[in-house]
């Protein structure tokens, strides 16, 4: 609860709903000029929400569970009670899970049934892709923010950096990069999403299964070693 009090701040609340906003606005924008089939799909959910939004909100919350703590030096105070540390480490990944993937997951499938050829199940296999990327990135941005007091910094230069432009560039590289497992598990469900960005449904799974396990084990095992004042 702690945790989940200090992700919905009314700062960090109303960056929510901006980020939530602003593809939904260009989304409405293009609809009403633009009726082309994968308008929406493409430019808008792979390039803005999956590309921008997504990586950013979690980002915001994920590196500000710990960093917040370590900037007021309250941590001390939740690693002083008798409880292991990965449960410490579950309750900050599971708050900012659990703001953010319900929010990118609506937003991701408002516009893909906003698109001619968002039908059938396509919203569905949007939304499961994003989840999938708020799972992963939550893990990675929470032990970032624990590493280091400068966590936005560098998480921005690995978004725009791995993620926008090395994964696009560098094929091999996509089965290292979150953007390609939202767009590997979405393609799974609906080929709709289809595109260069793409991998297999199966590394796309165990790929972002493994982010999550190997950076939510690096956090526990930073969390119990680090010094704390």
């Amino acid at each position: 609860m702690l945790a989940l009090r200090q992700a919905v701040t009314r700062r960090k609340l109303a960056l929510l709903i901006i980020l939530a906003l602003l593809p939904l606005g260009l989304a409405v924008i293009l609809d009403s000029t633009v009726a082309e089939e994968g308008t929406l799909i493409g430019p808008v959910l792979g390039g803005l929400v999956i590309s921008v939004t997504l990586p950013i909100t979690v980002m915001v919350l994920a590196t500000g569970a710990f960093g917040n703590e370590v900037e007021d030096r309250t941590l001390s105070l939740l690693t002083t009670k008798p409880v292991p540390r990965w449960t410490i480490v579950l309750a900050k990944f599971a708050a900012t899970v659990v703001v953010a993937a319900p929010l990118m997951a609506a937003v991701a499938a408002v516009i893909t049934m906003m698109d001619p050829d968002g039908t059938g199940n396509a919203p569905l296999a949007a939304a499961v892709g994003v989840v999938v990327g708020v799972v992963a990135y939550a893990s990675a941005f929470t032990w970032l923010g624990l590493l280091t007091t400068r966590a936005l910094g560098f998480g921005l230069v690995y978004v725009l950096l791995w993620e926008a432009l090395i994964t696009t560039f560098l094929s091999g590289t996509r089965y290292l990069s979150i953007r390609s497992y939202i767009f590997g598990t979405a393609y799974g469900i609906n080929d709709v999403f289809g595109e260069d960005l793409t991998i297999a449904l199966t590394p796309a799974v165990v790929g972002a299964g493994l982010v999550t396990v190997v950076f939510f084990l690096l956090t526990v095992r930073r969390l119990s070693r680090m010094d704390i004042q």
